[in-house]
């Protein structure tokens, strides 16, 4: 098993990372975002000196580096003279300190990477690859890893279709927390590519996108059942699809990751599901989902038609093992769900 963590982009996560565990094949963090925006906040963004350093670290304790210039929209930046010369530029001393894997989300990223670069080129989580026929083309592209979009990590007729159809390696994004089929995500991914990538800077009010899919999620625990994260026990499951598996979260800790590489590197985990799950820490602090009584589910969802409302069995399941940390007397308790907001 191929285990990517993530990496906020300092040396010394890195070494602390590197330090904690032998388990982890492949570490990933944000580039420089003068060039190339990022699907996520950087809350470190390296410079080429501090990539070559890292890079050269990594590769002296046996681990692959890559670079995550994800941005979902660069505004047609990319397409002007002075913005490929200057993409361009930046992907070419990347090249030459030698990262081993770029991941982007742009077709035009990937065609030229393919190309001109020696670097692996692996489409992003951020292409919406969720269908045979799109990894098809992003292959034609020449794409050598494409990560598919977690909204299908539980359709395994769709994985094991998109398996059939290309050559290139798959992988696996396990701990997502997002909304599944999330009305919001594109909008907010193009929102952080903004934010997050070369100026003109956005002076926003506030981020919509976030503070509604927070409450969607409080008000409505059962969509946390429904997100398309992947159990460290449901891993075998995949195997026939992947051997590569991709640990999300490169705004955490390194104390964070390493948990959560634990987890994965053994298939299996003790405790409550929202400290593996890449989501914000005021759900993380508010609901626990024992992990273990998720065990036969991935049974139930991999015969799911995906229609909820007819189904309901995340629903009955939220009931069932889902409970809220409440306080009462100054100390924190643990309530069933049912008993929260009439639930």
């Amino acid at each position: 098993m191929k285990l990517y963590a993530p990496h906020v982009g300092h040396l010394e996560g890195l070494e602390e990372l590197l330090a904690g565990s032998k388990d982890i094949y492949g570490i990933y963090m944000a580039g420089t975002p003068d060039y190339v925006g990022t699907g996520r906040t950087n809350l470190s963004a390296p410079g080429l000196e501090e990539i070559a350093e890292q890079t050269e670290y990594a590769h002296d304790k046996g681990v692959k580096m890559e670079v995550v210039l994800n941005s979902s929209c660069m505004g047609g930046q990319h397409l002007t003279a002075e913005g490929y010369n200057r993409i361009n530029w930046y992907f070419r001393e990347l090249n030459n300190i030698g990262i081993d894997s770029i991941t982007v989300a742009e077709p035009y990223f990937v065609e030229m990477l393919a190309k001109d670069f020696d670097m692996e080129v692996v489409v992003s989580v951020l292409s919406f690859v969720d269908s045979p026929q799109k990894a098809e083309f992003y292959e034609a592209l020449g794409a050598d890893t494409i990560v598919i979009d977690p909204v299908v990590n539980r359709d395994f007729d769709k994985l094991e279709a998109i398996r059939d159809s290309v050559s290139t390696d798959l992988k696996l994004l396990v701990n997502e927390g997002c909304l599944y089929q999330c009305p919001f995500r594109y909008a907010h991914f193009n929102f952080f590519s903004h934010a997050n990538g070369p100026g003109p800077k956005l002076n926003v009010l506030d981020d919509y996108y976030y503070y509604k899919c927070l409450s969607l999620r409080i008000s409505d625990p059962q969509q946390l059942i429904k997100s398309p994260w992947i159990r460290p026990e449901d891993l075998k499951e995949y195997k026939h699809i992947t051997d590569i598996f991709k640990i999300g979260g490169r705004t955490h800790f390194p104390n964070w990751i390493l948990n959560n590489v634990k987890a994965y590197a053994n298939e299996s985990y003790d405790g409550n599901l929202m400290d593996l799950l890449d989501c914000p820490r005021d759900i993380r602090d508010l609901f626990n989902i024992p992990n273990k009584e998720l065990d036969g589910a991935i049974s139930q969802w991999k015969q799911c038609g995906k229609v909820c409302n007819k189904c309901g069995y995340c629903k009955r399941l939220a009931e069932k093992i889902i409970e809220v940390y409440s306080t009462e007397d100054g100390n924190n308790v643990l309530k069933p769900l049912k008993t929260e907001g009439g639930q």
